[in-house]
């Protein structure tokens, strides 16, 4: 579909196309397209995740689409821009939808959606249990990306996971981008997605499991 439209079909060290498309909504719309294609249906079978890594452009406490329209956003302006394409789009994730620091604007999104999609904490947390532990007592994202080589050692991310299991959110295992492709991940993931006791191995946990 790409090739057939004039973009470019390079693909970067993890796989991922990264045609220069004429605006934010694009790239869904060719999603869905491909997904039809491809004979399943939007929303039933196939759903979408999304990463803004929204850090990357929060600017003196606004969100400035510098690449489209040049306009800037508050974080409540975020949310109803994220909430329009909720009900518009089958998204079910949205990782990083506000600025790292911007906790406020975290505890306002997921008191506005965090009952509709999954809101993963990645730069927000960074597998970081202290950071991970704020975010809690402020109801901050309902979810968390963990990123073994992040947070350094296996025990700390072992903790991670079991605080972000106690307060009810999901975890997402991941490695940090363009570092490895070792599959070690997939191992935790599988090893951390389900427990153990006398009558049943790995019984899945609602959402866990997440790579």
């Amino acid at each position: 579909m790409l090739k057939k439209r004039g973009h470019s079909t390079n693909v970067g060290d993890e796989g991922g196309f990264a045609p220069n498309l004429k605006s934010n909504e694009e790239p869904i719309e060719v999603l869905l397209e491909a997904i039809a294609k491809a004979g399943y249906r939007p929303g039933a079978d196939v759903a979408l995740a999304l990463d803004p890594a929204s850090s990357e452009f929060f600017e003196d406490g606004k969100y400035v689409f510098a690449r489209s329209d040049k306009s800037a956003r508050n974080a409540e302006q975020m949310i109803e821009f994220y909430a329009g394409w909720i009900r518009q789009y089958p998204i079910v994730s949205i990782e990083d939808g506000l600025a790292e620091d911007d906790w406020a604007g975290w505890t306002m999104i997921t008191g506005e959606l965090g009952a509709k999609v999954q809101l993963v904490g990645d730069d927000l947390f960074a597998t970081n249990p202290k950071r991970l532990r704020r975010g809690i007592d402020e109801h901050a994202a309902n979810s968390i990306l963990i990123k073994l080589n992040q947070i350094g050692t296996l025990t700390e991310t072992l903790a991670a996971i079991e605080i972000a299991r106690g307060a009810g959110y999901t975890c997402v295992i991941s490695h940090r981008s363009g570092e490895t492709e070792d599959t070690t991940i997939a191992d935790l993931a599988v090893a951390t997605g389900g427990r153990t006791d006398q009558n049943r191995i790995a019984e899945p946990r609602r959402a866990d499991g997440q790579i």
